[in-house]
């Protein structure tokens, strides 16, 4: 508990993804910018590119959440990952999911 009594959970979530379509980084930029700007309209988190820049095939992305409850940020990162699986771009390769209390 902070110092001001506050209960909080960090939901983190990092997703490794595999880009069939692009054949160019600049093509996989413009799929990952669509995909990103998607969730964040949807869900409102913190979403961002955070490893494979220089691979137009396969690319790293973070996820973050912060909620007093640790069920909501778990059922909002499970409901990312349902809106990235079914994503038409991109398939998912491997998730880790982490709650922070």
């Amino acid at each position: 508990m902070s110092r001001y009594g506050i209960i909080m959970t960090i939901g983190r979530c990092v997703i490794e993804l595999r880009l069939y379509s692009p054949n160019s980084l600049k093509e996989k930029r413009r799929i990952l910018k669509s995909l990103i700007e998607k969730l964040k309209n949807r869900f409102n988190i913190s979403i961002a590119e955070v490893g494979k820049n220089d691979l137009w095939q396969s690319a790293l992305i973070g996820i973050a959440i912060v909620s007093k409850d640790k069920t909501f940020a778990n059922e909002v990162i499970n409901k990312v990952i349902d809106f990235i699986d079914n994503f038409d771009s991109v398939e998912i390769v491997d998730i880790d999911i982490e709650m922070i209390d």
